[in-house]
């Protein structure tokens, strides 16, 4: 073998080469999403892809079902059990597919064409064989390689990103139900005060010791409460329902057994100073969208690049005219697309509107985060709501209730003024839970703002049901 034959061997070896270097990862990239995860919540995510694993994972949530589910239980059960969560995963393995096979070289063509005629002996031919390669692809395989590391980047934030908006709603699901779980338990003890102090009008009323205006005002009030009853009710079912469709339950596991109150307001508020400057620099969705941002502006280098040809093919080809036994011409083959009607302006341009239309996105992005990051005024103010009705108020209804009581025990008022009191104690009461679980949900959409865009639909703010206040007398 001569020199020459050995470089141009050497050669194509080496190119070959190259074109195996891009293979698939071990865990699929979802590695770098475990461990985004695993630093901001100290859960471990599971890609379920076999039974084994599909096994492991109903064990587990199992175990967290049998007793009381806390905060903590109910995201790691979301986290590993969600059904959705699991879809999403596999945008990892498409965007990996999609970077491994912009690392590989493409597949060579082989070309056959055989024709004949009867000759004067035998038969004449024209053979051609040609085996051709996009050199082409070749030459841009690295910026397309470099392009679609980017968006594993981009996807694999994405993908944190959803999961992490995953638990933060698991969350505010969860204090939304155990809030509304209290919120009922008061409701119907206002409904059997409301109902004790009608029987009680209604009684007095057919003797003639109660005039018809105050009985119809007991018994309006005890229509309320009943209606009161009836929609916490409402909303109690509805939050256990979000809860256990975010934690992908069925059948009986749907039974969940929840703590009767919230957690304790924390002694004091977070005191976060810098937050817009933490929110710019670790929020997911601004590092998915500068990567997109980055990914499309070398697609509009690789578009402008082969604006003008994007398809030159090369390969030895060999030729046989006349019969059988005369000698193959040998030679090669280039194939170029000649740019007669279409000159790739309108390409550039749609490479172009896309990147711009995603330099905006970012721009966009970076203002919702300080808007949401800016949230943490309504998160401190929701501390102060709920730590004034725990210091304040309930402690003060309380203490009214108690001197009622002696006031009542030594017959210095009446039993309605009593039950109004008592109406007025519960009513504070469903207040300080409303208050405490507004927090809980600030709270969590406090820390969301710092990773990233918070799901819509969002859980409202608002009382389950109408406050109780005392009949007039």
């Amino acid at each position: 073998m001569n020199r020459r034959h050995a470089r141009r061997t050497l050669a194509v070896l080496s190119v070959l080469a190259l074109g195996g270097c891009a293979t698939f990862s071990e865990d699929g990239g979802f590695g770098s999403v475990q461990a985004e995860v695993k630093a901001r919540t100290g859960k471990d995510p599971v890609w379920v892809k076999t039974q084994a694993q599909r096994d492991s994972v109903d064990r587990r949530v199992a175990e967290l079902l049998a007793g009381p589910l806390d905060v903590e239980a109910a995201v790691e059960i979301a986290l590993l059990n969600n059904r959705g969560l699991q879809a999403a995963y596999a945008e990892l393995g498409i965007a990996e597919a999609e970077f491994v096979l912009a690392g590989r070289l493409p597949n060579p063509r082989l070309s056959y064409m055989n024709a004949s005629h009867p000759a004067v002996g035998g038969r004449e031919y024209k053979i051609e064989q040609a085996l051709t390669i996009n050199l082409f692809s070749l030459v841009t395989m690295p910026l397309a390689s470099e392009l679609q590391a980017r968006n594993v980047q981009r996807v694999q934030r994405g993908v944190a990103l959803e999961v992490l908006r995953l638990a933060s709603e698991t969350r505010k699901a969860w204090y939304a139900a155990i809030a509304a779980e209290e919120s009922l338990r008061y409701q119907r003890q206002v409904s059997e005060i409301a109902e004790a102090a009608a029987e009680l009008a209604r009684r007095m009323a057919r003797v003639g010791n109660f005039n018809r205006l105050a009985q119809a005002r007991e018994q309006s009030f005890y229509a309320d409460a009943a209606l009161g009853v009836a929609r916490a009710e409402q909303a109690r079912i509805a939050m256990r329902e979000r809860l256990v469709r975010l934690l992908g339950l069925w059948g009986e596991q749907a039974q969940l057994k929840l703590p009767e109150r919230l957690p304790e307001l924390p002694r004091t508020a977070q005191d976060l100073p810098e937050i817009e400057q933490r929110a710019m620099r670790e929020r997911l969705d601004l590092q998915a969208a500068r990567f997109e941002t980055e990914a499309l502006a070398k697609n509009l280098g690789l578009t402008r690049t082969t604006r003008f040809i994007n398809a030159l093919e090369f390969g030895p080809v060999r030729v046989l005219e006349g019969r059988k036994s005369e000698q193959w011409k040998k030679g090669y083959e280039l194939s170029v697309e000649l740019p007669l009607f279409d000159w790739g302006g309108a390409r550039v341009a749609r490479a172009e509107s896309i990147y711009m239309q995603a330099v905006e996105r970012v721009a966009e992005t970076a203002v919702n985060a300080l808007g949401s990051a800016r949230g943490y005024a309504a998160y401190r103010t929701g501390w102060e709501v709920a730590r004034h009705y725990r210091d304040e108020l309930v402690p003060i209804r309380k203490r009214i209730a108690d001197e009622n009581l002696l006031r009542y025990n030594g017959m210095l008022i009446g039993v309605f003024e009593l039950l109004a009191d008592a109406r007025a104690q519960v009513a504070a009461v469903n207040g300080a839970i409303e208050a405490l679980r507004d927090f809980w949900l600030a709270e969590a959409d406090l820390q969301m703002a710092l990773i990233g865009k918070p799901a819509p639909g969002a859980l409202p703010r608002t009382a389950t049901a109408p406050a109780a206040s005392g009949g007039g007398h």
